[in-house]
């Protein structure tokens, strides 16, 4: 089967794809603060930071038959000392902990729409499958920032009650700054999601099975990712990001009649502009 692609503006099931969900949030969000970064960055002092763009991300599910999918979508972002805005994400700002000159944490309250899911026409092994609803998440992050690495940890749970999960994720990462337009970001992370995700989003009730299609009752398991962020500054309001990942998924998932791979991954190119 031939990839898809699909476009934001004419298609309004394309809103219903995970793709489009906290994976493109990071993509989006990561570069403006990066851009921003430095003395007098957004919330250093009060100061806030638009941010306007427009991207394209390519992404391969772990689903049996699912298309490989590429979208379009435009990018927003807003910083000031108190929230930051992202793509579909929010972050209220809690103080901060300084340690030293050069450490600090950070820590914030989070809600983000995640817009995953499935409908039973997206792939073969859907067919005859309940529809699986995204929702909206909230929970709570720290981020310990040094010189050598900065080293995230969030936890959320699905608040809108579709799945009535919780995911747990860390993230460690080091950018460096390369001739002083070129910014290089890799990152490890591991996440973590419970039983009840699992089974929701990879799960097979009694009435889903049939031939080829198992009874499958989920388990919480770790999936890993490693990614690279890359970033062009042509001056500081114009900049040129990719983002590539491969998420290496847990047994839990694994083991679903519902997939045939063991990982997935996603291309992320855009264009951001900062006012």
């Amino acid at each position: 089967m031939a990839p898809q692609t699909r476009f934001l503006p004419h298609a309004s099931r394309a809103l219903t794809r995970a793709v489009f969900s906290s994976a493109a949030v990071l993509c989006v969000s990561a570069p403006l603060s990066a851009l921003a970064a430095g003395p007098g960055g957004p919330g250093q002092d009060g100061e806030s930071s638009w941010g306007l763009g427009i991207g394209a991300v390519s992404s391969q599910k772990a689903y049996t038959g699912y298309d490989r999918e590429t979208k379009v979508l435009p990018m927003l972002s807003y910083e000031n000392r108190w929230v930051k805005l992202s793509g579909l994400g929010l972050t209220g700002k809690l103080p901060s902990w300084t340690i030293n000159p050069t450490q600090r944490v950070d820590f914030g309250l989070v809600a983000k729409l995640d817009l995953g899911g499935y409908e039973q026409d997206d792939a073969p092994i859907l067919n005859g499958m309940a529809e699986r609803k995204g929702g909206v998440w909230v929970g709570a992050k720290a981020e310990w920032k040094t010189d050598m690495f900065d080293l995230g940890g969030q936890w959320t749970a699905d608040a809108s009650g579709h799945s009535k999960g919780q995911k747990f994720e860390l993230t460690l990462e080091k950018t460096w700054r390369l001739g002083g337009q070129w910014m290089l970001t890799p990152r490890l992370g591991a996440n973590w999601v419970d039983k009840k995700y699992v089974d929701y989003y990879y799960g097979v009730r009694a009435e889903e099975a049939r031939a080829g299609r198992a009874f499958y009752q989920g388990k919480s398991t770790t999936n890993a990712e490693v990614g690279l962020r890359t970033m062009y500054l042509f001056d500081r309001h114009h900049a040129m990001l990719l983002d590539l990942s491969v998420t290496g998924l847990g047994s839990g998932i694994k083991d679903s009649s519902l997939v045939d791979r063991s990982t997935e991954n996603r291309v992320f190119v855009g264009y951001q502009y900062r006012f």
